[in-house]
């Protein structure tokens, strides 16, 4: 290892391939943090989506869509941020490899109005008591993530996509809750898991 928090041999190989070992380490040094900016906490906390990844205890990688409201993720200290765990269909695949491998990948991005991009790593906590359950609708969890690297990326790539609805399945105080479709499909239903009760605001 060279000191670097973001790359690791494999990185290095292809950097020093495509000869861009120059400029990987500028963009390191100049974008990379470890304390949230006020831009971060804006970015983020706006946001009304991201990306999860983790991977379980055997290394094998999986990644999710997590969605709410704006404001479903905080950040709640100077390199730590926390997101709420809803209903969902009962496998834990994120928030259970997160029990056996606390490593995450957060990835925040906007394809409406101004494209942009940043990435979250840390270490993740994933937790039943934490008083944000009781004051964050629909929470059955809560993840809190520490963070070891913050930084943007080039949304160049970026489709321009017009945001026509936000989901209506995210928890809004004082609205029941709706129930998708697939939880009363006959091939299912039997084995559906009892929503939990949580905070209704």
């Amino acid at each position: 290892m060279d000191g670097s928090l973001l790359y690791h041999e494999g990185n290095r190989e292809l950097q020093d391939a495509f000869h861009s070992r120059a400029i990987a380490d500028r963009l390191e040094e100049r974008t990379m943090h470890t304390r949230f900016t006020e831009g971060d906490r804006a970015f983020i906390e706006s946001a009304i989506y991201f990306f999860l990844a983790t991977a379980d205890a055997a290394g094998q990688p999986d990644v999710s869509f997590k969605g709410g409201p704006a404001g479903f993720v905080r950040v709640t200290g100077p390199d730590e941020l926390a997101f709420p765990d809803y209903d969902g269909n009962g496998m834990f695949r994120s928030l259970g490899n997160l029990e056996v491998n606390s490593k995450v990948g957060m990835l925040f991005i906007a394809m409406h109005d101004r494209p942009r991009r940043l990435r979250v790593s840390g270490t993740a906590r994933v937790i039943r008591d934490d008083p944000l359950v009781s004051t964050t609708v629909g929470a059955q969890l809560i993840v809190r993530v520490q963070a070891r690297a913050i930084f943007p990326n080039c949304p160049r790539y970026i489709p321009s996509l017009q945001l026509a609805a936000e989901s209506p399945y995210v928890p809004r105080a004082g609205e029941d809750f709706v129930e998708p479709g697939w939880k009363s499909d006959e091939a299912l239903c039997d084995a559906v898991h009892p929503r939990a009760e949580t905070y209704r605001g």
